[in-house]
């Protein structure tokens, strides 16, 4: 039941579209535009620099309240899972940004709100990923493939880090964790 909560309090999160609501001002609906994806990227080609800015912050900022609003009321009752209902918190997230249901299930891809998903959970999985992600941005400018490469080396890194006991679960809830990370990937 406590993941289907996290799942929710993530979805609910994840209905702040931000590029569609940075559209809005500008009287245009940003899945009109570019690749017809509310994201971080089409509102960088489509309405430039501070709208791209604005929306990655935005994008990254609802999956870190929806992880730290677990964390806060069920942090004290669910402290032993607490790593892995983070990690529903943040799947139901990216999937209200992706699927937002008010905008006919057509929302982003959310990579930024995967962003957000390693700020909050582990610094260290972020600086993995980053490295990752610009790495093969800078070495071929293709952000799909960055974003490819950085969520491989996330499930990669989780699993390592896991394993080395980093996280303070269980062995089930570990496993459980490799799989909601593989599903995000």
């Amino acid at each position: 039941m406590e993941r289907l909560i996290c799942l929710a309090i993530g979805y609910v999160c994840g209905l702040f579209q931000t590029s569609y609501i940075i559209g809005r001002l500008h009287k245009t609906d940003i899945r009109e535009h570019g690749s017809g994806n509310a994201g971080t990227t089409n509102a960088l080609r489509t309405f430039g620099k501070k709208a791209g800015i604005l929306t990655l912050l935005g994008d990254c900022l609802k999956c870190v309240a929806a992880i730290v609003l677990v964390r806060v009321f069920l942090g004290k009752t669910y402290g032993d899972i607490l790593p892995l209902l983070s990690l529903y918190a943040a799947a139901g997230c990216i999937l209200g940004h992706n699927f937002p249901f008010y905008l006919k299930f057509k929302g982003g891809k959310g990579i930024a709100a995967s962003v957000g998903l390693l700020l909050a959970f582990d610094w260290r999985l972020f600086l993995i990923c980053a490295v990752l992600f610009f790495g093969a941005f800078f070495l071929t400018h293709y952000v799909s493939l960055g974003s490819l490469l950085a969520y491989f080396g996330f499930v990669v890194a989780l699993i390592i880090f896991g394993q080395m006991g980093t996280y303070d679960c269980t062995q089930p809830a570990l496993y459980e964790m490799y799989g909601v990370a593989v599903v995000l990937m």
